[in-house]
């Protein structure tokens, strides 16, 4: 008898130390599942108290806990909001600064332009003082508009000539 219980216990310890691995796999994985399952409920629960949903479970302290984490949260976008707000304002007053001195040159231009119609229309200019004149004014324009090369189309001697018998 002895010996048989001896042979027993040898025999049940041989098949109870030698799970095979298929099942180790299939409970690691079962232990995996089930703590993945928690941490989804855990995961919907708090963005469901983060909306504002459920959250008659909850204590004083972890209402407290929510309180704060939505405060920090609301700072956040705050501060990225006024981070974006102040780019676009930099964005804004670029462009104004460039309108501005695109409108100056442009003033500018119709000027000389008025300029060259008054010029024109007066008989008896020599056509060496209008050029005379044409380049302090072009000197005067590519200043304004940071040497940016500006050529305005100087009028022929027979078109000054032809202006001068039109009147």
């Amino acid at each position: 008898i002895k010996s048989t219980i001896e042979r027993y216990k040898k025999v049940t310890a041989d098949t109870s130390s030698a799970c095979p691995t298929p099942e180790i796999n299939a409970q690691f994985y079962q232990q995996e599942s089930e703590k993945l399952r928690q941490q989804i409920q855990m995961l919907q629960n708090t963005n469901r108290n983060l909306k504002g949903e459920g959250l008659g479970s909850l204590n004083m302290k972890d209402l407290k806990q929510l309180e704060n984490r939505l405060e920090r949260g609301i700072t956040r976008i705050r501060s990225k909001k006024h981070e974006m707000i102040l780019a676009e304002t930099e964005i804004l007053q670029k462009r104004e600064m460039e309108l501005e001195h695109e409108n100056a040159f442009l003033r500018a231009k119709i000027a000389e332009n008025e300029r060259l119609q008054q010029l024109s229309m007066v008989p008896g200019q020599d056509y060496h003082a209008i050029q005379a004149y044409l380049a302090r004014n072009v000197l005067q324009l590519n200043i304004m508009e940071g040497a940016a090369a500006y050529d305005p189309p100087l009028p022929e001697k027979n078109s000054v000539h032809a202006c001068n018998l039109m009147q």
